[in-house]
């Protein structure tokens, strides 16, 4: 009668896929299925022998359904000898062994952290990967590298995932700019539209004193009328550099979702050390996003000028320029020309990035000197930018 096989700890599995092969020794060893997501993990994560240590092996979870077997018969075994696994075949396997997000992220590893180009140049690779914003930063960052065949399929990551940004964004961005707060309730719980002292009248029946708490079964919201306002003028002037790709996808969409709004004259310009008006294209926001070249140089000072020159009327435009700042042109130009727009009563907004996230890396010299003559600088998400547009255009 032989022994029954003891059954692997979940702790201790999940540590040694975590840290890695270094760890085997301290915690156990796998089989089935959790070596064959080891061996994916390692087919990543093992270009990068302090992966582990630095956490990054960390991110992606460990559950979800998997076949047991290891990475497309693949063994695993020390020296430097390149992997014989193809990203396609590693791809079948993520997709297998793992859930949703964590797929998600292994992808967005491979692109980003990698550079494993073909994920988004091999046609096999683009038939299987599932659309999401880091495919298509890597979509745009690459396809200069694409064959005709291969730009048709990625151009099919491009619709999904703009597709699904209008489907967020869209919303949010034209009830910013159509309608105000009213005293009215509303059925649609948005967080800006919150009615915080309607929610405490309406739910004061349970507030717990013991507790010193109040539960709130039935939340408040204002509802938003109509507005009617004079014609202004929004001139967004996006940076094509690569490290502002985020920006310019959010951009594209933002004019999308902007375009033929009442009162609202949207205009898209991108530049590098030329500047391309891309003003037509702003209703198909896949086509510009697909004849945006990202890289070269930069020349803000004189992508601000030729925005200057579309301003019809000063105290109704807002000139939004989404850069980095780091400036390879004339920053004195630069700083003048924010600076005769301001005083002529132009709104000047400088974005350092504008995305979901928000998180700004930029040339904080030129931002402050551009602050100090009038413009406002900041990072913004598209939400906000139209809340900020609709506030202006609402004094």
């Amino acid at each position: 009668m032989t022994n029954p096989q003891p059954t692997p700890d979940p702790a201790l599995e999940r540590w040694r896929l975590i840290l890695g092969a270094p760890a085997e020794r301290h915690t156990c060893g796998l089989s089935g299925e959790a070596a064959a997501r080891d061996a994916a993990l390692e087919w990543l994560y093992g270009r990068d022998p302090d992966a582990a240590r630095r956490g990054v092996r960390g991110g992606p979870g460990t559950s979800g359904a998997a076949r047991p077997k290891p990475l497309h018969g693949a063994e695993r075994q020390g020296g430097d000898c390149p992997s014989v696994v193809s990203p396609v075949d590693w791809l079948d396997d993520v997709h297998a062994l793992f859930p949703k997000e964590t797929i998600e992220r292994l992808e967005r590893d491979a692109v980003e952290r990698y550079g494993i180009e073909e994920i988004v140049t091999d046609p096999d690779v683009l038939a299987r990967v599932e659309p999401n914003p880091a495919l298509l930063r890597a979509v745009l960052r690459t396809k200069h590298l694409m064959n005709p065949q291969v730009l048709a399929l990625a151009r099919r990551i491009v619709e999904q995932v703009v597709r699904d940004l209008l489907a967020r964004l869209r919303p949010d961005v034209r009830r910013a700019l159509t309608g105000t707060r009213t005293r009215r309730p509303s059925r649609i719980p948005l967080a800006r539209d919150f009615d915080f002292k309607g929610t405490i009248r309406a739910n004061l029946a349970h507030y717990q004193p013991a507790e010193r708490r109040l539960l709130i079964e039935r939340p408040k919201f204002h509802a938003r009328t109509q507005r009617h306002l004079s014609q202004w003028q929004l001139i967004l002037v996006v940076d094509q550099s690569g490290s502002m790709v985020g920006s310019v996808i959010h951009s594209a969409v933002t004019a999308a979702c902007l375009w033929g709004l009442p009162g609202l004259r949207t205009h898209l310009l991108a530049f590098d050390t030329s500047v391309v008006d891309l003003t037509s294209d702003v209703t198909d926001p896949v086509e510009l996003l697909m004849r945006v070249q990202l890289g070269g140089g930069t020349d803000i000072a004189r992508a601000v000028d030729y925005a200057a020159s579309l301003v019809d009327n000063p105290r109704r435009t807002i000139v939004a320029v989404i850069s980095d700042f780091y400036e390879g042109g004339d920053p004195y130009r630069l700083v003048r020309t924010v600076r005769e727009l301001v005083d002529q009563g132009t709104t000047v907004l400088g974005l350092a990035a504008l995305d979901e996230d928000a998180n700004p890396d930029y040339d904080r010299e030129l931002a402050q000197r551009l602050a100090d003559v009038g413009a406002h600088v900041g990072a913004m998400t598209p939400g906000r930018l139209a809340e900020f547009v609709a506030e202006r255009m609402g004094r």
